[in-house]
C-alpha cells in the first residue's frame, strides 16, 4: 500500500495503528553512492526499500544503528526485528496508544 510521507496509518516494525508515518529507507540514502552497496543492491531495490515507521520507531533504530550498518545488515523489516536492542523497543511500544511520545535517545558515538 502506497502512501505519502507523513499519513497516519499502522507503523509497519510495531504495528500501531493510527500513527502518523514517516518513510524510513532501509537502505539509507547516503549509502547509495558506497562502491560496495551498489555491487550489492541494484537501483530499483536501493530505492524501493522502504518501511513507513511511526516516530518513536523511526527514531528508535536511528538512535541504535549507523547508516552502514543499517544498509549492510539491517536492510529488511525481518533484520531489524531480529536486532535485540529493536526488538525490546517494538515490544515495549506496542501496546501503547497513537499518540504517545517517549523521550528519544540520542544517537550513540555522533
Amino acid at each position: 500500500m502506497a502512501r505519502a510521507n507523513g499519513m497516519t496509518g499502522p507503523c509497519q516494525l510495531c504495528g500501531r495503528h493510527g500513527v502518523r508515518t514517516t518513510r524510513h529507507h532501509l537502505i539509507p540514502r547516503r549509502t547509495h553512492r558506497l562502491k560496495r552497496i551498489r555491487k550489492r543492491f541494484d537501483r530499483d531495490d536501493r530505492l524501493g526499500r522502504i518501511l513507513h515507521l511511526c516516530r518513536p520507531c523511526h527514531s528508535h533504530i536511528h538512535a541504535v544503528l549507523d547508516e552502514k550498518a543499517l544498509a549492510e545488515v539491517y536492510n529488511t523489516r525481518a533484520d531489524l526485528l531480529a536486532h535485540p536492542e529493536i526488538a525490546q523497543f517494538v515490544a515495549w511500544i506496542v501496546d501503547k496508544p497513537a499518540g504517545f511520545r517517549p523521550a528519544i535517545r540520542r544517537p550513540k558515538g555522533r
